[in-house]
């Protein structure tokens, strides 16, 4: 048994993100009653190394793919492939979001900007290198729906962020037989290094049902 926190998680960190344009036909699977966002023929596609720490609910590393989708009119993020090495945010992410998670070992060396790796048993996910570039000045908010499948159901849920941003230089190596096999394919549009974030991941609950869940991880 596993337990996590009730919902919304409070999330502190750092994150190195990377922007790609990919043709409609190499893009993830979205969510059920999504449609990915596109433009001349192409969909934005985010990739993710997050890092959580300091004064979050749990401490834990992440690497995650993201589609800009729309439901309806409304865009919204969904997260098609995530990997992290927690088994109390993978219990909870499936559970309270519909988030996909799986288990995975990462290797980070934050020394000079970042160096990252995750692997599962089965396959070396992707390995990506960072370097932070100029700051932007003033700590950026941020506020989206993610879109998940749950139960069937869509599943929106709230995110409300703040950080700090830097351009950044990255280069991503991820083999076919990997998940994120594409991001080796291109370069990205454009990497940005979120510094020292603070987040807030889902929407209040009613206060009977705020305590901790337990579940059997699948």
């Amino acid at each position: 048994m596993t337990s996590y926190p009730e919902e919304p998680w409070r999330l502190a960190g750092q994150m190195y993100l990377s922007l790609w344009l990919v043709p409609v036909r190499e893009l993830p699977r979205v969510a059920d009653g999504t449609r990915p966002v596109t433009v001349a023929g192409r969909g934005a596609v985010g990739a993710a190394w997050v890092l959580y720490e300091n004064d979050s609910v749990l401490h834990y590393n992440e690497l995650l793919r993201a589609v800009l989708v729309r439901d309806g009119h409304r865009p919204r993020v969904c997260i098609t492939d995530i990997w992290v090495d927690s088994a109390a945010s993978m219990a909870g992410g499936r559970e309270l979001w519909g988030i996909p998670k799986e288990l995975a070992d990462f290797d980070i060396d934050r020394t000079a900007g970042l160096r990252a790796g995750a692997a599962t048993e089965k396959d070396v996910l992707a390995t990506a290198a960072f370097e932070p570039g100029r700051r932007i000045p003033g700590r950026w908010p941020l506020t989206y729906r993610v879109a998940q499948t749950l139960d069937g159901a869509l599943k929106t849920s709230s995110v409300r962020s703040r950080s700090t941003v830097r351009t950044a230089r990255a280069h991503w190596i991820a083999q076919e037989s990997s998940p994120l096999g594409e991001l080796s394919r291109r370069r990205p549009l454009l990497s940005l290094a979120l510094n020292d974030f603070a987040i807030r991941f889902g929407d209040a609950v009613p206060e009977p049902s705020r305590t901790a869940r337990s579940v059997t991880p699948r």
